[in-house]
C-alpha cells in the first residue's frame, strides 16, 4: 500500500501493523543429548588414583553470598517488654 492510505486506513483503525520475529535453531558443535553433571568435591579417592585430572569441575562461585547464619535469640529485657507491650494491649 502506499504510504498516504496506509495511513487513512491506521488513522480510521481498519490497519494493524504487526511485526514478527523469527529465530533459527541448530545444532552446535557441543550438542550432546546427554547431560554431564561436574563433579562439586574432590574426593580422597579421586586423589588416590588420579582421576581428577580427568573430571570436569563444576567453578567455584566466589561471589555468592551463602545461607545467613541461623543463630541468635533476643535479650531477656527485650522478652520481658514484649510481653508487657501484649499484656497491656490486650487490656486495651
Amino acid at each position: 500500500l502506499p504510504e498516504r492510505d496506509r495511513a487513512e486506513l491506521k488513522r480510521r483503525k481498519l490497519l494493524l501493523e504487526v511485526t514478527l520475529k523469527s529465530y533459527w535453531i541448530c545444532k552446535g558443535s557441543a550438542f550432546s543429548t546427554a547431560v554431564a553433571r561436574p563433579e562439586t568435591e574432590l574426593t580422597p579417592e579421586m586423589i588416590a588414583t588420579g582421576s581428577w585430572r580427568q573430571l570436569p569441575f563444576k567453578p567455584y562461585n566466589f561471589s555468592s553470598l551463602g545461607l545467613p547464619p541461623a543463630c541468635g535469640h533476643l535479650h531477656p529485657l527485650l522478652k520481658v517488654r514484649s510481653e508487657l507491650r501484649q499484656i497491656f494491649l490486650e487490656m486495651g
